[in-house]
Order: C-alpha cells, then structure tokens, then sequence
C-alpha cells in the first residue's frame, strides 16, 4: 500500500521510527514548517487513464498500471533504477532478481541499481511491495499505447518553494502511467489515489489534481543518540497532512493530525 493511503488510515503511528520506518523514511528530512508534498493528476478520456506523479507516486503509479495488465501478458522489457539505503543484494536475489546492486562512492550511503530486464506481472507487483518498503523503483516501459509507465532515472532535490509558490505542473513530470479506461481500473485507481475522497467526486469528472502538503509543529527528538544524522532520521515529527483535490475546477480539503 502507499504510504500516504496508509497515513489516511492511522495517522498517528505509534514509534514510527522503529515499527513503521517504510512510513516514516518519507518524512524524516523535513523540520519545522510548511512543506511541499507528492502530488498526482489523473485524467480519463474514453479510452485511456492517465496518470501523472511527482516523486513518491511513482510507485503507485506503476502499481496501477502492471494491476491492469491481463494474466496471459507475456513477460515485457523493463529499464531503469533501483535506489536504496540499505544492500538489499539477498532480498533481489531471494525475489528472483538478477540486478546488480552497487554501493556508492559517495558520501550518502545508498546502493544503486541499473535495471534492464525481461519480467512478469507477477513478479514485478512481487518486488513493488518488497521494495516501497525502503527503496525507490524508478522503471519504464512500454507494452502498448494504452498500456506504459515513463519515469525518470534520478530523484529530484527537495522543493524549497513554499506552498504557495509551488510549480506543480513541473513536479508532474516525474512519473508518466497509462492504462485502458475499464470500469474495474476506474474503481482501482480511485480506490488506491483518493480513497478519502470517492464519495466527493462527481460522476462526471474529467481530471483531478491530488495534492499532499505538510506543516511540521513539534519535532520530538530521541534520548541518548548523540550522532546528529541519526538523530534526524529518528526523530518523530508531530503535525498535519493537508490533501486536497481539485476536481474539474472545484477544491476539496482534508486535514490529518499526524504523528510520523
């Protein structure tokens, strides 16, 4: 599941650094104030739903779009980039997955990937879930016109523009998924996007916007951690997760204590 579908569902996280870190990991770069968060646009047509992510849908995103793939699919080429903080070399192995697993040079310890590989739709759904845990797959590929996922192979800097400033319509162009327009991929990417929202939205809509901001209050930091990297990414953050919708033109709002 998403992380921000399962925020909508327990807000406050009891020890989130230690029993929900694939929630928590999202959240830990953020200090006091007023964020910018992941935003989607859904737009239907009679044939085709599209979907357009900033960073951190483009799992959901892709998700989506291999759910829509029938069973008889044949296995289709996927190309792009695993990026992660810990050496998952067992887990891809244990999954069935031959990629290469390098760790960085760099001064951020992280592990990447180049991914060029022929998959299933079993499979790959298999290693979405594994890994939105504590990873990031940044995949493309493309089966048919009705039937792609384009994402791009670097993760973007953190947005320093306030709220208001936000240019959303760049940040959307992270993460590009398409899928036939079929009353069952309707109701599931509804279902998995907006779940808060379904009862809001009219029949006759034609696009949404989603958009997930924060603003951090308090800021609880754990006893007995000197190191100052670990303390940040253990310290718990106490607030509000602002969703909105803008739904053929009209806004709808929701707010979230949250405990992350």
């Amino acid at each position: 599941m998403h992380f921000i579908s399962e925020l909508i569902e327990t807000p406050k996280l009891d020890d989130p650094a230690k029993e929900h870190m694939n929630i928590h990991r999202h959240f830990y770069r953020y200090s006091k104030g007023d964020f910018i968060g992941p935003a989607l646009k859904i737009t239907k047509t009679k044939g085709k739903i599209t979907l357009k992510g900033t960073h951190e849908y483009e799992d959901l995103i892709l998700e989506l779009v291999v759910q829509s793939l029938s069973k008889s699919q044949a296995d289709f080429e996927i190309k792009g980039k695993l990026i992660t903080g810990k050496d998952l070399q067992n887990t891809l192995s244990n999954l069935g997955l031959n990629w290469d697993l390098k760790r960085s040079t760099g001064k951020t310890k992280n592990y990447k990937a180049d991914i060029l590989d022929q998959i299933n739709k079993n499979l790959l759904l298999q290693a979405i879930k594994v890994l939105r845990e504590n990873s990031y797959l940044l995949l493309s590929f493309i089966i048919s016109p009705n039937c792609k996922v384009t994402t791009k192979k670097n993760i973007p800097q953190p947005s320093k523009k306030k709220v208001e400033d936000d240019d959303v319509s760049k940040r959307l162009q992270f993460c590009t998924g398409v899928l036939s327009n079929t009353e069952v991929n309707l109701k599931t990417v509804l279902d998995l996007t907006v779940p808060d929202f379904i009862s809001d939205i009219p029949k006759n809509w034609k696009s949404i916007i989603v958009l997930n901001n924060y603003i951090i209050k308090e800021i609880e930091l754990p006893k007995n951690i000197k190191d100052s990297l670990l303390l940040r990414i253990m310290a718990i953050r106490k607030g509000k997760m602002i969703r909105s919708i803008d739904v053929n033109g009209e806004l709808i709002e929701k707010q979230y204590s949250v405990v992350v």
